[in-house]
C-alpha cells in the first residue's frame, strides 16, 4: 500500500486531509482479498493522481466510497471538503448504484446515461480509476460476480474510455477483462501466439538501436523508441477478421517512435520509407485525420531488415500522453502551458457554450486552460437536447428532451403506447403530458384495447410516437416507404464449431418468422470456428436489436455483425 506520492501534497491540505478521513472512515473494513479497504481507495486516487488531475478529484477518489460503506452523509463531506468534493463523491455515489445488465444490447446507450448522469466529466473520469482498480483484483471475487464486472467493463467502461481518448486505459481494460469473459480462448492464445510474441519481441529489441541510428544520421533525435505488443483481446478481435491465422497478423509488436515536433513525424516517415519499401494500404495518418476519440499518430508498415513486414507508429510525445490518458492528459498539458513557471495555476479562458458527442467534446475542450471552468461549462450543457430515464426493469432509455411518459412507452413497444393510459415517474402519478428528466423511473399503466387519443399529438416529441397516433387517428395503414425500399440484411455470426449449431440459429429467424434469402456456413482449417452468413429483407430496428440478443445467447456464439447489403 503505496503512500510515498501523497507527499507530493501540503499537509493539511484537501487531499491529505481526505486520506486521513477516508483511513478512518475505513478503518474497521476490508475488502475480499484481505487488505485494508483504504488500499483501494489510495490506488483509485494514485490513477487520477498520475492522471494530473488537480486535488479536488483526487480527494474525491479518496472519499468515493466513504458514503456508500459507512455511516457518513454527503453533508459530512461537504462540511469538510466543501461542495466541489461533496459533488464529485455525490456523483460516483450515484453511480455506484445503478446496475447493468447484460440482457440489455443498447450499450451505447449506457454509456451516453453514465456522461449524463454524472453532470461532471471528472466523475467518469475517477469511476474509470476505480474500475480499473477492481479489474486488477477481480480474482478475489466470485464467479458470477467476475463474469458481470468483466461484462460492464468491456462493454461500458472500456468503450467510454475510447471516447474519451483513453485509448492506453481502454486498451488495459478490455485486457483484464477478456480472461473472465472469454477463457478458452484466452487459453488457445496462451498456447498459440506465445512463439509469435517471443521471437517479434526479440526482433523489435534488434531494430530499435538500428532505427534510432537511422534518424539520428539524418537529422531526427527521437525522445524514445520503444515497442509496444499488442493487447490480447485486441489481438483475438482481429484474428476473427483473419481465420484464426496468427501468420497473418503483422502488428503483434510494433516499434513507436516519439519524436519532438510534427514535423520530425513525417521527416521520420520520410527516413523510415526510403530506407525500406512501405505496404501502401497500410499507411495511416492520423495526425492529419485524428481517429473519432482524438487518437493522433502516424502508421506504417514495411518490410524491414531480414524483409520482416514490421508496424511503426510515429508521434511527438503530447500525443503520445493524450493517446494514453486522453482529456485528463489534455489538461496536463493545457496547466503546463498556462504558466511559464510550471505552477498549478490555470490561466486564461475562451468561451464556448455547445458540446456534442465524440470529436465536437474533443475540439470544444481544447479551448480552454482553465480546468474549473472547462469542467463548470461541461455540467449540465453535455446531452442539453437528450434524457435518459429507466424503466422497472432497470433499463436505459435514451430521449430528446421534453419527451413525455408516452414518447417513453412508443419506445419501448408499439402496444405499450397504443394502450397507454397512465404513468407513474418515481413512483408517483402524473399526467401523460408531464416532461421527464433524466434519472426518472417511469413506469406505464395500460388497459387492453385502449387506442391513441389525437390529443397527443400536442405534446409528443418523437417522430415514432407521432407516426403511430396519426396512424391510428387516421383508420390506415401507412407503408412507410423508406422500409419497402431498404435494402438487403446481411447477419454473420463467428462461433466455436459444434453440432446443431446451424440449427440453432436458424430457428430464431423461424421464430420471428423470417424467410432467408442465403444461408452458408464456412469452417476454418484447424476445425476450430465457424463463420455462418445469412441474408434476408430489411428489417426494423426493434426486431433487428432481438434478434441480435437471441444470436448472441446461443452457446459458443463468439461475435455477431450485422449490416445492409447495398
Amino acid at each position: 500500500m503505496s503512500t510515498q506520492w501523497l507527499q507530493k501534497y501540503p499537509a493539511g491540505g484537501a487531499v491529505i486531509k481526505a486520506y486521513e478521513f477516508a483511513r478512518s472512515a475505513h478503518k474497521d473494513t476490508k475488502r475480499r482479498s484481505g487488505d485494508p479497504y483504504i488500499s483501494h481507495c489510495l490506488e483509485v486516487a494514485k490513477t487520477v493522481h498520475e492522471w494530473n488531475l488537480y486535488e479536488p478529484s483526487i480527494a474525491a477518489a479518496l472519499l468515493h466510497d466513504v458514503v456508500e460503506d459507512t455511516d457518513y452523509t454527503l453533508k459530512d463531506i461537504e462540511k469538510r471538503f466543501g461542495k466541489e468534493v461533496a459533488s464529485l463523491v455525490s456523483g460516483l455515489t450515484k453511480l455506484k448504484k445503478i446496475k447493468y445488465s447484460d440482457k440489455d444490447p443498447d450499450v451505447e446507450t449506457l454509456r451516453k446515461f453514465i456522461l449524463s448522469f454524472s453532470n461532471d466529466l471528472r466523475v467518469v473520469i475517477i469511476k474509470l480509476a476505480d474500475r480499473r482498480h477492481n479489474m486488477q483484483t477481480l480474482k478475489f471475487l466470485p464467479p458470477e460476480l467476475q463474469k458481470q464486472k468483466a461484462w460492464e467493463t468491456t462493454e461500458i467502461y472500456a468503450p467510454l474510455a475510447y471516447r474519451l481518448g483513453m485509448q492506453g486505459l481502454s486498451g488495459e481494460l478490455a485486457d483484464l477483462a477478456f480472461p473472465y469473459l472469454y477463457p478458452e480462448e484466452y487459453k488457445w492464445l496462451l498456447e498459440n501466439v506465445k512463439e509469435q510474441y517471443q521471437e517479434r519481441a526479440a526482433y523489435a529489441e534488434k531494430i530499435k538501436p538500428v532505427i534510432k541510428k537511422l534518424l539520428e544520421k539524418n537529422g531526427i533525435y527521437p525522445v524514445i523508441v520503444d515497442s509496444r505488443a499488442k493487447r490480447y483481446s485486441s489481438l483475438y478481435k482481429k484474428l476473427l477478421r483473419y481465420d484464426m491465422d496468427p501468420e497473418k497478423i503483422y502488428d503483434f509488436v510494433a516499434l513507436r517512435i516519439i519524436v519532438k515536433n510534427i514535423e520530425d513525424c513525417y521527416a521520420a516517415l520520410g527516413i523510415i520509407h526510403k530506407m525500406w519499401p512501405p505496404l501502401p494500404s497500410r499507411i495511416r495518418d492520423y495526425i492529419a485525420t485524428p481517429k473519432p476519440n482524438g487518437y493522433r499518430s502516424l502508421h506504417t508498415t514495411v518490410f524491414c531488415l531480414d524483409n520482416k513486414i514490421t508496424e511503426f507508429q510515429i508521434r511527438t510525445q503530447e500525443m503520445h500522453e493524450e493517446n494514453e490518458f486522453g482529456i485528463a492528459a489534455h489538461w496536463a498539458y493545457q496547466q503546463i502551458k498556462s504558466s511559464k513557471k510550471h505552477s498549478k495555476n490555470w490561466g486564461g479562458v475562451t468561451s464556448r457554450k455547445e458540446l456534442l458527442w465524440v470529436e465536437q467534446l474533443r475540439n470544444w475542450q481544447k479551448s480552454f486552460s482553465d480546468e474549473k471552468k472547462f469542467i463548470e461549462s461541461l455540467k449540465v450543457e453535455f446531452f442539453k437536447d437528450r434524457i435518459f430515464v429507466i424503466t422497472p426493469h432497470n433499463d436505459v432509455i435514451d430521449l430528446p428532451a421534453g419527451a413525455t411518459p408516452v414518447d417513453f412507452a412508443y419506445r419501448i413497444h408499439s402496444e405499450i403506447g397504443n394502450q397507454c393510459i397512465g404513468a407513474k415517474i418515481n413512483g408517483r402519478i402524473v399526467p401523460l403530458d408531464y416532461e421527464l428528466n433524466s434519472g426518472d423511473m417511469v413506469e406505464i399503466m395500460t388497459q387492453r384495447g385502449k387506442k391513441p387519443s389525437e390529443s397527443w399529438l400536442r405534446f409528443t416529441k418523437t417522430s415514432l410516437a407521432k407516426d403511430h397516433i396519426q396512424s391510428f387517428v387516421r383508420s390506415k395503414f401507412k407503408s412507410f416507404k423508406k422500409r419497402a425500399e431498404a435494402p438487403g440484411m446481411e447477419f454473420k455470426i463467428t462461433n466455436k464449431d459444434r453440432p446443431g449449431y446451424l440449427k440453432e440459429v436458424t430457428s430464431i429467424f423461424t421464430e420471428f418468422k423470417i424467410n432467408l434469402t442465403y444461408l452458408n456456413s464456412q469452417t476454418d482449417e484447424r476445425m476450430a470456428f465457424s463463420i455462418v452468413t445469412i441474408r434476408c429483407n430489411a428489417l426494423p430496428e426493434s426486431k433487428i436489436k432481438k434478434i441480435l440478443v437471441k444470436l448472441k445467447k446461443i452457446p459458443e456464439t463468439r461475435e455477431v455483425r450485422c449490416k445492409f447489403n447495398r
